[in-house]
Protein backbone atom coordinates (compact mmCIF):
# COMPACT_ATOMS: atom_id res chain seq x y z
CA UNK A 1 0.00 0.00 0.00
CA UNK A 2 1.24 3.83 -0.52
CA UNK A 3 1.30 5.62 2.13
CA UNK A 4 2.36 9.17 2.78
CA UNK A 5 4.70 9.65 6.11
CA UNK A 6 4.20 12.13 8.15
CA UNK A 7 7.15 11.74 10.61
CA UNK A 8 6.35 14.77 12.51
CA UNK A 9 2.91 13.27 14.16
CA UNK A 10 4.31 10.69 16.29
CA UNK A 11 1.86 9.10 18.83
CA UNK A 12 2.49 6.43 21.39
CA UNK A 13 0.08 3.19 22.51
CA UNK A 14 -1.31 3.41 25.10
CA UNK A 15 -3.41 0.16 25.85
CA UNK A 16 -4.02 -2.78 23.58
CA UNK A 17 -7.63 -5.00 24.02
CA UNK A 18 -7.21 -7.25 21.22
CA UNK A 19 -7.82 -5.66 17.98
CA UNK A 20 -8.69 -2.27 19.64
CA UNK A 21 -5.30 -0.03 20.33
CA UNK A 22 -5.74 3.41 22.01
CA UNK A 23 -2.89 5.66 21.21
CA UNK A 24 -1.90 9.46 22.49
CA UNK A 25 -0.67 11.97 19.96
CA UNK A 26 0.66 15.12 21.81
CA UNK A 27 0.99 17.24 18.55
CA UNK A 28 -2.08 16.66 16.45
CA UNK A 29 -4.79 14.31 16.43
CA UNK A 30 -5.37 12.07 12.92
CA UNK A 31 -8.54 13.00 11.35
CA UNK A 32 -11.39 9.70 11.13
CA UNK A 33 -10.16 6.83 8.85
CA UNK A 34 -6.03 7.69 8.90
CA UNK A 35 -4.06 4.76 8.71
CA UNK A 36 -1.49 4.78 11.24
CA UNK A 37 1.41 2.49 11.14
CA UNK A 38 3.47 0.81 14.12
CA UNK A 39 5.55 -2.29 14.74
CA UNK A 40 9.18 -3.18 12.79
CA UNK A 41 8.97 -2.02 9.71
CA UNK A 42 4.95 -0.69 10.38
CA UNK A 43 4.07 -4.12 9.73
CA UNK A 44 0.88 -3.31 11.77
CA UNK A 45 -1.93 -1.21 9.96
CA UNK A 46 -4.61 0.54 12.31
CA UNK A 47 -7.34 2.77 11.29
CA UNK A 48 -8.58 5.26 13.34
CA UNK A 49 -12.33 5.09 14.37
CA UNK A 50 -12.95 7.51 16.93
CA UNK A 51 -10.70 10.36 18.56
CA UNK A 52 -11.92 10.00 22.34
CA UNK A 53 -10.16 13.65 23.69
CA UNK A 54 -8.04 16.09 22.14
CA UNK A 55 -4.98 13.48 22.85
CA UNK A 56 -6.09 10.20 22.42
CA UNK A 57 -7.82 8.29 19.73
CA UNK A 58 -8.78 4.72 19.07
CA UNK A 59 -8.45 2.95 16.49
CA UNK A 60 -9.17 -0.86 14.84
CA UNK A 61 -6.34 -3.35 13.53
CA UNK A 62 -6.61 -4.46 10.03
CA UNK A 63 -3.35 -6.80 11.04
CA UNK A 64 -2.57 -9.21 13.29
CA UNK A 65 -1.68 -7.30 16.70
CA UNK A 66 1.28 -9.79 17.64
CA UNK A 67 4.15 -8.17 19.45
CA UNK A 68 2.31 -4.53 19.96
CA UNK A 69 2.93 -3.29 23.15
CA UNK A 70 2.18 -0.12 25.42
CA UNK A 71 4.86 2.74 24.61
CA UNK A 72 5.50 1.64 21.57
CA UNK A 73 5.89 4.45 18.82
CA UNK A 74 3.20 5.02 16.04
CA UNK A 75 3.49 6.47 13.25
CA UNK A 76 0.40 8.86 11.21
CA UNK A 77 0.79 8.11 7.37
CA UNK A 78 -1.03 11.07 6.90
CA UNK A 79 -4.17 9.78 4.66
CA UNK A 80 -6.98 7.15 4.60
CA UNK A 81 -6.59 3.29 3.37
CA UNK A 82 -5.60 3.12 -0.72
CA UNK A 83 -6.45 0.79 -3.32
CA UNK A 84 -4.62 0.72 -5.96
CA UNK A 85 -6.79 1.45 -9.58
CA UNK A 86 -5.28 1.20 -13.52
CA UNK A 87 -5.24 -1.10 -16.27
CA UNK A 88 -2.30 -2.89 -14.20
CA UNK A 89 -4.93 -4.46 -11.56
CA UNK A 90 -6.28 -6.70 -14.30
CA UNK A 91 -5.56 -10.05 -14.17
CA UNK A 92 -4.08 -9.85 -10.95
CA UNK A 93 -4.91 -10.63 -7.20
CA UNK A 94 -4.97 -8.11 -4.16
CA UNK A 95 -5.59 -8.27 -0.32
CA UNK A 96 -7.32 -5.33 1.53
CA UNK A 97 -4.08 -2.84 1.20
CA UNK A 98 -3.59 -3.23 -2.43
CA UNK A 99 -0.38 -5.71 -2.00
CA UNK A 100 -0.52 -8.44 -4.94
CA UNK A 101 -0.92 -12.21 -3.00
CA UNK A 102 -0.06 -13.92 -6.48
CA UNK A 103 3.32 -14.13 -6.38
CA UNK A 104 3.24 -12.11 -9.92
CA UNK A 105 5.43 -9.19 -10.68
CA UNK A 106 4.96 -5.56 -9.12
CA UNK A 107 2.42 -3.82 -9.68
CA UNK A 108 3.31 -0.67 -12.70
CA UNK A 109 0.72 1.99 -14.17
CA UNK A 110 -1.41 2.03 -11.31
CA UNK A 111 -2.91 5.14 -9.17
CA UNK A 112 -3.39 5.04 -5.88
CA UNK A 113 -7.01 6.23 -4.37
CA UNK A 114 -8.98 6.28 -1.07
CA UNK A 115 -11.30 3.51 -0.13
CA UNK A 116 -13.81 5.75 1.00
CA UNK A 117 -15.78 7.89 -1.65
CA UNK A 118 -19.18 9.19 -1.41
CA UNK A 119 -22.13 7.61 -3.95
CA UNK A 120 -22.59 8.79 -6.92
CA UNK A 121 -25.20 11.79 -7.16
CA UNK A 122 -28.45 11.68 -8.57
CA UNK A 123 -28.16 13.66 -11.58
CA UNK A 124 -25.28 11.38 -12.95
CA UNK A 125 -27.63 8.01 -12.20
CA UNK A 126 -28.77 6.24 -15.14
CA UNK A 127 -32.55 5.78 -15.56
CA UNK A 128 -32.67 2.74 -18.05
CA UNK A 129 -33.72 -0.16 -17.02
CA UNK A 130 -31.88 -2.96 -19.48
CA UNK A 131 -31.70 -6.78 -18.87
CA UNK A 132 -29.15 -8.29 -17.99
CA UNK A 133 -29.17 -12.27 -19.72
CA UNK A 134 -26.27 -15.01 -17.82
CA UNK A 135 -27.44 -17.65 -20.14
CA UNK A 136 -28.96 -19.79 -16.58
CA UNK A 137 -32.78 -20.41 -17.77
CA UNK A 138 -34.51 -20.45 -14.35
CA UNK A 139 -32.80 -17.35 -13.50
CA UNK A 140 -33.16 -15.39 -16.89
CA UNK A 141 -36.94 -16.44 -17.00
CA UNK A 142 -38.33 -15.63 -13.83
CA UNK A 143 -35.95 -13.92 -11.94
CA UNK A 144 -34.54 -11.56 -14.60
CA UNK A 145 -31.49 -9.34 -13.89
CA UNK A 146 -31.10 -5.42 -14.20
CA UNK A 147 -27.99 -4.33 -16.19
CA UNK A 148 -26.53 -1.37 -13.46
CA UNK A 149 -28.54 -3.42 -10.58
CA UNK A 150 -28.01 -5.80 -7.67
CA UNK A 151 -29.18 -9.32 -6.73
CA UNK A 152 -28.62 -11.61 -4.10
CA UNK A 153 -28.09 -15.12 -3.82
CA UNK A 154 -30.08 -15.84 -0.77
CA UNK A 155 -29.18 -19.14 0.82
CA UNK A 156 -28.08 -21.36 4.00
CA UNK A 157 -24.44 -23.36 3.94
CA UNK A 158 -24.16 -25.76 1.23
CA UNK A 159 -27.21 -25.00 -1.50
CA UNK A 160 -25.03 -23.22 -4.21
CA UNK A 161 -24.28 -20.15 -3.43
CA UNK A 162 -20.62 -19.57 -4.94
CA UNK A 163 -21.18 -22.32 -7.24
CA UNK A 164 -24.22 -20.09 -8.83
CA UNK A 165 -21.66 -17.16 -8.65
CA UNK A 166 -18.27 -18.44 -10.22
CA UNK A 167 -20.72 -20.37 -13.38
CA UNK A 168 -22.30 -16.54 -13.46
CA UNK A 169 -18.73 -15.41 -13.67
CA UNK A 170 -18.13 -17.47 -16.38
CA UNK A 171 -21.19 -16.83 -18.68
CA UNK A 172 -21.13 -13.20 -18.14
CA UNK A 173 -17.41 -12.59 -18.87
CA UNK A 174 -17.74 -13.18 -22.53
CA UNK A 175 -21.50 -11.31 -22.51
CA UNK A 176 -20.96 -7.48 -21.68
CA UNK A 177 -17.10 -7.72 -22.78
CA UNK A 178 -16.27 -5.75 -19.72
CA UNK A 179 -14.54 -6.29 -16.38
CA UNK A 180 -15.61 -8.63 -13.66
CA UNK A 181 -14.24 -7.68 -10.37
CA UNK A 182 -14.35 -11.09 -7.74
CA UNK A 183 -14.66 -9.83 -3.99
CA UNK A 184 -14.36 -12.67 -0.53
CA UNK A 185 -15.94 -11.39 2.24
CA UNK A 186 -14.78 -13.50 5.24
CA UNK A 187 -14.85 -16.71 2.94
CA UNK A 188 -12.56 -19.52 2.80
CA UNK A 189 -9.43 -19.21 1.25
CA UNK A 190 -9.66 -22.77 -0.18
CA UNK A 191 -12.27 -21.18 -2.41
CA UNK A 192 -10.07 -18.26 -3.34
CA UNK A 193 -7.16 -20.27 -4.46
CA UNK A 194 -9.94 -23.14 -6.66
CA UNK A 195 -11.24 -19.63 -8.33
CA UNK A 196 -8.26 -18.36 -9.58
CA UNK A 197 -6.93 -21.70 -10.77
CA UNK A 198 -9.95 -22.03 -12.67
CA UNK A 199 -10.62 -18.45 -14.38
CA UNK A 200 -7.20 -18.80 -15.53
CA UNK A 201 -7.60 -22.41 -16.80
CA UNK A 202 -10.92 -20.99 -18.58
CA UNK A 203 -9.16 -17.94 -20.33
CA UNK A 204 -10.99 -15.21 -18.68
CA UNK A 205 -8.33 -14.07 -15.93
CA UNK A 206 -7.07 -10.87 -18.42
CA UNK A 207 -10.56 -9.13 -17.52
CA UNK A 208 -10.49 -9.77 -14.30
CA UNK A 209 -9.58 -8.93 -10.76
CA UNK A 210 -9.63 -10.38 -7.35
CA UNK A 211 -9.70 -8.94 -3.76
CA UNK A 212 -9.75 -11.42 -0.39
CA UNK A 213 -10.04 -10.54 2.74
CA UNK A 214 -10.93 -13.98 4.20
CA UNK A 215 -12.09 -15.44 6.98
CA UNK A 216 -8.59 -16.51 8.41
CA UNK A 217 -8.09 -12.28 8.45
CA UNK A 218 -8.92 -9.63 11.55
CA UNK A 219 -12.44 -7.70 11.58
CA UNK A 220 -11.14 -4.69 10.40
CA UNK A 221 -10.09 -6.10 7.27
CA UNK A 222 -12.97 -7.88 6.18
CA UNK A 223 -14.90 -4.87 6.88
CA UNK A 224 -12.81 -2.89 4.40
CA UNK A 225 -12.10 -5.11 1.87
CA UNK A 226 -15.28 -4.79 -0.15
CA UNK A 227 -14.63 -0.68 -0.13
CA UNK A 228 -11.34 -1.49 -1.92
CA UNK A 229 -13.11 -3.85 -4.38
CA UNK A 230 -16.07 -0.69 -4.70
CA UNK A 231 -13.02 1.71 -5.66
CA UNK A 232 -11.57 -1.00 -8.70
CA UNK A 233 -14.91 -1.05 -10.22
CA UNK A 234 -15.71 2.80 -10.04
CA UNK A 235 -12.63 3.41 -11.71
CA UNK A 236 -13.14 1.24 -14.73
CA UNK A 237 -17.03 2.94 -14.39
CA UNK A 238 -15.80 6.45 -14.36
CA UNK A 239 -12.68 6.52 -16.00
CA UNK A 240 -12.35 3.50 -18.51
CA UNK A 241 -16.31 3.86 -18.99
CA UNK A 242 -16.66 0.24 -19.22
CA UNK A 243 -19.56 -2.14 -17.90
CA UNK A 244 -18.35 -4.03 -14.38
CA UNK A 245 -19.23 -6.90 -12.88
CA UNK A 246 -18.75 -7.16 -9.65
CA UNK A 247 -19.41 -10.25 -7.28
CA UNK A 248 -19.43 -10.49 -4.14
CA UNK A 249 -19.29 -13.21 -1.53
CA UNK A 250 -20.19 -13.12 1.00
CA UNK A 251 -22.14 -9.64 2.16
CA UNK A 252 -23.13 -11.33 4.92
CA UNK A 253 -19.69 -11.52 6.55
CA UNK A 254 -19.39 -7.70 5.61
CA UNK A 255 -21.92 -6.88 7.75
CA UNK A 256 -20.67 -9.68 10.40
CA UNK A 257 -17.44 -7.83 10.43
CA UNK A 258 -18.91 -5.10 11.00
CA UNK A 259 -20.69 -6.46 14.27
CA UNK A 260 -17.32 -7.81 15.55
CA UNK A 261 -15.57 -3.96 15.04
CA UNK A 262 -18.36 -2.42 16.93
CA UNK A 263 -18.61 -4.50 19.58
CA UNK A 264 -14.69 -4.36 19.93
CA UNK A 265 -15.38 -0.27 19.65
CA UNK A 266 -17.99 -1.19 22.91
CA UNK A 267 -21.48 0.11 21.32
CA UNK A 268 -24.24 -1.03 22.95
CA UNK A 269 -25.66 -4.03 20.51
CA UNK A 270 -28.89 -4.20 18.69
CA UNK A 271 -31.34 -6.38 17.89
CA UNK A 272 -29.78 -10.28 18.01
CA UNK A 273 -26.41 -8.65 18.47
CA UNK A 274 -26.22 -6.32 15.34
CA UNK A 275 -24.49 -3.00 15.44
CA UNK A 276 -27.15 -0.06 16.11
CA UNK A 277 -25.33 1.38 12.34
CA UNK A 278 -25.88 -1.85 10.29
CA UNK A 279 -27.83 -0.03 8.13
CA UNK A 280 -25.72 3.23 7.73
CA UNK A 281 -22.88 0.45 7.23
CA UNK A 282 -24.38 -1.20 4.86
CA UNK A 283 -26.06 1.79 2.09
CA UNK A 284 -22.53 3.21 2.58
CA UNK A 285 -21.08 0.12 0.47
CA UNK A 286 -24.36 -0.55 -1.78
CA UNK A 287 -25.04 2.98 -2.41
CA UNK A 288 -21.97 3.14 -4.47
CA UNK A 289 -22.81 -0.03 -6.61
CA UNK A 290 -25.05 2.11 -9.41
CA UNK A 291 -25.39 2.57 -13.07
CA UNK A 292 -24.60 6.07 -14.37
CA UNK A 293 -24.42 7.63 -17.60
CA UNK A 294 -20.38 6.72 -18.26
CA UNK A 295 -21.36 2.85 -17.26
CA UNK A 296 -22.57 0.52 -15.14
CA UNK A 297 -21.74 -1.61 -12.29
CA UNK A 298 -23.56 -4.73 -11.71
CA UNK A 299 -23.50 -6.77 -8.84
CA UNK A 300 -24.04 -10.23 -7.76
CA UNK A 301 -23.95 -10.79 -3.94
CA UNK A 302 -24.07 -14.11 -2.22
CA UNK A 303 -25.86 -13.78 1.13
CA UNK A 304 -25.71 -16.38 3.63
CA UNK A 305 -29.06 -16.27 5.58
CA UNK A 306 -28.03 -17.87 9.23
CA UNK A 307 -30.29 -20.76 10.10
CA UNK A 308 -32.71 -20.51 7.03
CA UNK A 309 -34.15 -18.09 8.95
CA UNK A 310 -34.95 -15.06 5.92
CA UNK A 311 -36.58 -12.71 8.91
CA UNK A 312 -32.41 -12.50 10.63
CA UNK A 313 -32.12 -8.58 10.32
CA UNK A 314 -28.94 -9.11 8.56
CA UNK A 315 -31.06 -10.52 5.39
CA UNK A 316 -33.58 -8.09 5.74
CA UNK A 317 -31.39 -5.16 5.41
CA UNK A 318 -29.98 -6.89 2.43
CA UNK A 319 -33.33 -7.40 0.57
CA UNK A 320 -33.85 -3.75 0.58
CA UNK A 321 -30.94 -2.54 -1.32
CA UNK A 322 -31.33 -5.31 -4.06
CA UNK A 323 -32.99 -5.59 -7.34
CA UNK A 324 -33.40 -9.02 -7.82
CA UNK A 325 -33.66 -11.84 -4.49
CA UNK A 326 -32.45 -15.04 -5.66
CA UNK A 327 -33.31 -17.68 -3.29
CA UNK A 328 -31.58 -21.25 -2.68
CA UNK A 329 -33.83 -23.76 -1.40
CA UNK A 330 -32.23 -26.53 0.80
CA UNK A 331 -35.33 -29.19 -0.27
CA UNK A 332 -34.20 -28.53 -3.96
CA UNK A 333 -31.29 -29.32 -3.93
CA UNK A 334 -31.96 -32.61 -1.85
CA UNK A 335 -34.13 -33.48 -5.09
CA UNK A 336 -30.55 -32.74 -7.20
CA UNK A 337 -32.82 -30.23 -9.14
CA UNK A 338 -29.71 -27.33 -9.68
CA UNK A 339 -29.46 -24.74 -9.75
CA UNK A 340 -31.56 -24.92 -6.51
CA UNK A 341 -33.43 -21.56 -7.01
CA UNK A 342 -36.72 -21.93 -5.52
CA UNK A 343 -39.23 -20.02 -8.16
CA UNK A 344 -41.81 -19.23 -5.60
CA UNK A 345 -39.69 -17.29 -3.34
CA UNK A 346 -37.45 -15.66 -5.28
CA UNK A 347 -38.63 -12.38 -7.13
CA UNK A 348 -37.46 -9.16 -9.41
CA UNK A 349 -38.32 -5.93 -9.82
CA UNK A 350 -37.72 -6.45 -13.57
CA UNK A 351 -40.22 -8.77 -14.56
CA UNK A 352 -43.17 -6.23 -15.20
CA UNK A 353 -44.24 -5.98 -19.28
CA UNK A 354 -42.87 -2.18 -19.85
CA UNK A 355 -39.15 -4.23 -19.44
CA UNK A 356 -39.38 -7.79 -20.10
CA UNK A 357 -42.69 -7.22 -22.68
CA UNK A 358 -45.79 -8.86 -22.71
CA UNK A 359 -44.70 -12.68 -23.71
CA UNK A 360 -42.19 -12.91 -21.19
CA UNK A 361 -44.21 -11.07 -18.15
CA UNK A 362 -47.50 -13.65 -18.75
CA UNK A 363 -44.83 -17.12 -19.40
CA UNK A 364 -43.46 -16.07 -16.43
CA UNK A 365 -46.91 -15.91 -14.65
CA UNK A 366 -47.72 -18.51 -15.70
CA UNK A 367 -44.95 -20.97 -15.18
CA UNK A 368 -45.32 -19.22 -11.49
CA UNK A 369 -49.22 -20.51 -11.23
CA UNK A 370 -48.26 -24.29 -12.12
CA UNK A 371 -45.69 -24.54 -9.49
CA UNK A 372 -47.39 -23.22 -6.99
CA UNK A 373 -50.66 -25.54 -7.85
CA UNK A 374 -48.59 -28.29 -7.49
CA UNK A 375 -47.19 -27.25 -4.63
CA UNK A 376 -50.37 -27.23 -2.89
CA UNK A 377 -51.12 -30.48 -4.30
CA UNK A 378 -48.10 -32.21 -2.87
CA UNK A 379 -49.74 -33.08 0.27
CA UNK A 380 -52.69 -34.60 -1.45
CA UNK A 381 -50.77 -36.78 -3.64
CA UNK A 382 -48.73 -37.61 0.12
CA UNK A 383 -51.68 -38.94 1.67
CA UNK A 384 -54.08 -40.02 -1.27
CA UNK A 385 -51.84 -40.69 -4.42
CA UNK A 386 -51.96 -39.37 -7.94
CA UNK A 387 -54.97 -41.39 -8.96
CA UNK A 388 -57.54 -39.25 -6.80
CA UNK A 389 -56.67 -36.21 -8.53
CA UNK A 390 -58.87 -34.55 -11.51
CA UNK A 391 -57.75 -34.85 -14.85
CA UNK A 392 -57.12 -31.35 -14.77
CA UNK A 393 -54.70 -31.57 -11.50
CA UNK A 394 -53.17 -34.37 -13.05
CA UNK A 395 -52.16 -32.16 -16.18
CA UNK A 396 -50.37 -29.46 -13.86
CA UNK A 397 -48.79 -32.11 -11.71
CA UNK A 398 -47.49 -33.20 -15.34
CA UNK A 399 -46.95 -29.91 -16.74
CA UNK A 400 -45.24 -28.59 -13.58
CA UNK A 401 -42.70 -31.49 -12.98
CA UNK A 402 -41.47 -31.13 -16.13
CA UNK A 403 -41.15 -27.16 -15.84
CA UNK A 404 -38.98 -28.22 -12.47
CA UNK A 405 -36.99 -30.40 -14.91
CA UNK A 406 -36.42 -28.04 -17.74
CA UNK A 407 -35.15 -25.62 -15.41
CA UNK A 408 -32.13 -27.93 -14.13
CA UNK A 409 -28.64 -27.05 -16.17
CA UNK A 410 -25.34 -28.58 -16.27
CA UNK A 411 -22.61 -25.72 -15.35
CA UNK A 412 -19.27 -25.06 -16.00
CA UNK A 413 -18.26 -25.10 -12.42
CA UNK A 414 -19.76 -28.56 -11.72
CA UNK A 415 -18.83 -30.65 -15.02
CA UNK A 416 -15.70 -32.11 -13.45
CA UNK A 417 -17.70 -33.74 -11.22
CA UNK A 418 -20.92 -34.55 -13.26
CA UNK A 419 -19.14 -35.26 -16.39
CA UNK A 420 -22.05 -32.95 -18.60
CA UNK A 421 -20.99 -30.59 -20.52
CA UNK A 422 -22.01 -27.18 -19.77
CA UNK A 423 -25.27 -25.45 -21.67
CA UNK A 424 -25.73 -21.81 -22.15
CA UNK A 425 -29.21 -21.43 -23.40
CA UNK A 426 -30.72 -17.67 -24.82
CA UNK A 427 -33.60 -16.24 -23.32
CA UNK A 428 -35.69 -16.46 -26.37
CA UNK A 429 -34.63 -21.12 -26.48
CA UNK A 430 -35.64 -20.96 -22.64
CA UNK A 431 -39.05 -19.10 -23.33
CA UNK A 432 -39.47 -21.17 -26.41
CA UNK A 433 -38.71 -24.56 -24.05
CA UNK A 434 -41.08 -22.88 -21.14
CA UNK A 435 -44.03 -22.04 -23.42
CA UNK A 436 -44.18 -25.60 -25.45
CA UNK A 437 -44.16 -27.46 -21.89
CA UNK A 438 -47.07 -25.32 -20.82
CA UNK A 439 -49.16 -26.77 -23.72
CA UNK A 440 -48.32 -29.82 -23.22
CA UNK A 441 -46.47 -30.69 -26.53
CA UNK A 442 -44.12 -32.75 -24.49
CA UNK A 443 -46.66 -35.00 -22.09
CA UNK A 444 -45.49 -37.99 -23.75
CA UNK A 445 -41.99 -37.78 -22.65
CA UNK A 446 -40.36 -39.04 -19.91
CA UNK A 447 -39.09 -37.24 -17.04
CA UNK A 448 -35.39 -37.69 -17.32
CA UNK A 449 -35.60 -36.76 -20.87
CA UNK A 450 -35.92 -32.72 -19.89
CA UNK A 451 -33.46 -33.31 -16.59
CA UNK A 452 -30.08 -31.12 -16.79
CA UNK A 453 -30.53 -30.33 -20.56
CA UNK A 454 -30.17 -27.02 -22.95
CA UNK A 455 -32.50 -26.32 -25.28
CA UNK A 456 -35.97 -28.07 -25.52
CA UNK A 457 -34.82 -29.97 -28.64
CA UNK A 458 -32.22 -32.15 -26.80
CA UNK A 459 -35.17 -33.63 -24.89
CA UNK A 460 -35.98 -35.66 -28.62
CA UNK A 461 -32.48 -37.13 -28.88
CA UNK A 462 -32.35 -38.54 -25.37
CA UNK A 463 -35.72 -40.24 -26.19
CA UNK A 464 -34.49 -42.11 -28.95
CA UNK A 465 -33.23 -44.91 -26.77
CA UNK A 466 -36.23 -45.08 -24.70
CA UNK A 467 -38.93 -46.13 -26.54
CA UNK A 468 -37.40 -49.58 -27.56
CA UNK A 469 -37.13 -50.18 -23.93
CA UNK A 470 -40.13 -48.77 -22.98
CA UNK A 471 -42.87 -50.81 -25.10
CA UNK A 472 -41.03 -54.11 -24.13
CA UNK A 473 -43.05 -54.17 -20.38
CA UNK A 474 -46.57 -54.30 -21.67
CA UNK A 475 -45.35 -57.03 -24.14
CA UNK A 476 -43.78 -59.11 -21.38
CA UNK A 477 -46.75 -59.47 -19.08
CA UNK A 478 -49.18 -60.93 -21.42
CA UNK A 479 -46.96 -63.66 -22.48
CA UNK A 480 -46.19 -64.44 -18.94
CA UNK A 481 -50.00 -64.99 -18.46
CA UNK A 482 -49.89 -67.09 -21.40
CA UNK A 483 -47.19 -69.30 -20.76
CA UNK A 484 -47.76 -71.55 -17.66
CA UNK A 485 -44.52 -72.56 -17.43
CA UNK A 486 -43.29 -69.11 -16.39
CA UNK A 487 -46.84 -67.79 -14.68
CA UNK A 488 -44.93 -68.23 -11.66
CA UNK A 489 -42.55 -65.84 -11.99
CA UNK A 490 -45.04 -63.06 -12.28
CA UNK A 491 -46.59 -64.40 -9.43
CA UNK A 492 -45.99 -63.26 -5.99
CA UNK A 493 -44.12 -65.40 -3.87
CA UNK A 494 -46.88 -66.39 -1.85
CA UNK A 495 -49.32 -68.01 -4.52
CA UNK A 496 -45.99 -69.93 -5.86
CA UNK A 497 -46.26 -72.17 -2.92
CA UNK A 498 -49.88 -72.96 -3.26
CA UNK A 499 -49.26 -73.44 -6.78
CA UNK A 500 -46.40 -76.12 -6.17
CA UNK A 501 -49.17 -78.36 -4.75
CA UNK A 502 -51.22 -77.77 -7.67
CA UNK A 503 -49.09 -77.93 -10.72
CA UNK A 504 -50.56 -81.07 -11.56
CA UNK A 505 -53.83 -79.96 -11.87
CA UNK A 506 -53.19 -76.79 -13.62
CA UNK A 507 -51.53 -78.63 -16.34
CA UNK A 508 -53.99 -80.82 -17.98
CA UNK A 509 -55.90 -77.17 -18.68
CA UNK A 510 -53.42 -75.85 -20.25
CA UNK A 511 -54.12 -77.40 -23.52
CA UNK A 512 -54.76 -80.58 -25.58
CA UNK A 513 -51.19 -81.60 -25.60
CA UNK A 514 -50.90 -81.75 -22.02
CA UNK A 515 -53.63 -84.03 -21.42
CA UNK A 516 -52.14 -87.41 -22.22
CA UNK A 517 -49.25 -86.33 -19.67
CA UNK A 518 -51.84 -85.58 -16.80
CA UNK A 519 -53.20 -89.34 -16.96
CA UNK A 520 -50.39 -90.88 -15.22
CA UNK A 521 -50.41 -88.03 -12.39
CA UNK A 522 -53.54 -88.40 -11.86
CA UNK A 523 -53.25 -91.44 -9.60
CA UNK A 524 -50.12 -89.56 -7.92
CA UNK A 525 -52.24 -86.78 -6.61
CA UNK A 526 -55.20 -88.41 -4.25
CA UNK A 527 -51.81 -89.96 -2.04
CA UNK A 528 -50.93 -86.13 -1.34
CA UNK A 529 -54.36 -85.53 0.09
CA UNK A 530 -55.64 -88.84 1.13
CA UNK A 531 -55.08 -88.27 4.50
CA UNK A 532 -58.15 -85.63 4.16
CA UNK A 533 -60.04 -86.62 1.49
CA UNK A 534 -60.15 -90.43 1.00
CA UNK A 535 -62.97 -90.66 -1.43
CA UNK A 536 -62.73 -87.38 -3.06
CA UNK A 537 -63.32 -87.23 -6.70
CA UNK A 538 -60.27 -86.58 -8.99
CA UNK A 539 -62.95 -85.07 -11.73
CA UNK A 540 -63.52 -82.61 -9.58
CA UNK A 541 -60.32 -82.08 -8.61
CA UNK A 542 -60.23 -80.98 -12.51
CA UNK A 543 -63.11 -78.98 -13.01
CA UNK A 544 -61.93 -76.72 -9.93
CA UNK A 545 -58.81 -76.25 -9.38
CA UNK A 546 -58.58 -72.69 -8.08
CA UNK A 547 -61.37 -73.15 -5.79
CA UNK A 548 -58.64 -74.72 -3.08
CA UNK A 549 -56.35 -71.61 -4.26
CA UNK A 550 -58.71 -68.79 -3.89
CA UNK A 551 -61.33 -69.97 -0.75
CA UNK A 552 -59.15 -72.06 0.73
CA UNK A 553 -60.87 -71.21 4.66
CA UNK A 554 -64.38 -71.57 3.12
CA UNK A 555 -64.46 -75.23 1.94
CA UNK A 556 -61.69 -77.32 3.23
CA UNK A 557 -62.36 -75.59 7.46
CA UNK A 558 -66.21 -77.61 7.36
CA UNK A 559 -64.92 -80.92 5.84
CA UNK A 560 -62.67 -82.28 8.73
CA UNK A 561 -65.76 -82.51 10.99
CA UNK A 562 -68.03 -85.11 8.70
CA UNK A 563 -64.63 -87.29 8.36
CA UNK A 564 -63.83 -88.35 11.72
CA UNK A 565 -67.78 -89.35 11.79
CA UNK A 566 -67.70 -92.58 9.27
CA UNK A 567 -64.31 -93.25 10.77
CA UNK A 568 -65.78 -94.27 13.72
CA UNK A 569 -68.57 -95.74 12.18
CA UNK A 570 -66.66 -98.07 10.12
CA UNK A 571 -64.38 -98.94 13.19
CA UNK A 572 -67.08 -99.93 15.89
CA UNK A 573 -69.13 -102.15 13.12
CA UNK A 574 -66.45 -104.78 13.26
CA UNK A 575 -65.84 -104.21 16.96
CA UNK A 576 -69.52 -105.17 17.81
CA UNK A 577 -69.79 -108.32 15.82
Amino acid sequence: MKDKPNPTNLGVVVSVRGSVVDIRFDDHLPPIYSVLRAGGKGRIVIEVQAQRDEHHVRGIALTPTQGLARGMAVEDTGGPLEAPVGKGVLSRMFDVFGNAIDRGAALSEVQWRSVHRAPPPLARRSTKSEIFETGIKVIDVLVPLERGGKAGLFGGAGVGKTVLLTEMIHNMIGHHQGVSIFCGIGERCREGEELYRDMKEAGVLPNMVMVFGQMNEPPGSRFRVGHAALTMAEYFRDDEHRDVLLLIDNIFRFIQAGMEVSGLMGQMPSRLGYQPTMGTELSGLEERIANTDTGAITSIQAVYVPADDFTDPAAVHTFSHLSASIVLSRKRASEGLFPAIDPLQSSSKMATPGIVGERHYFLAQEIRRTLAQYAELKDIIAMLGLEQLSPEDRNVVVRARRLERFLTQPFFTTEQFTGLKVKLVSLKDALDGCERILRDEYKDYPESALYMIGTIGEAKGRTKSVPPAAPAKPEAKPAAQADPKHADEAKPAANREVQTDTQAEQKPESGSEAKPKAKPKTPAAPPAKATSEPHAEPAAKQRVPLSRIILPTSEQQPKPEPKPQPKVEHAAGPHAS
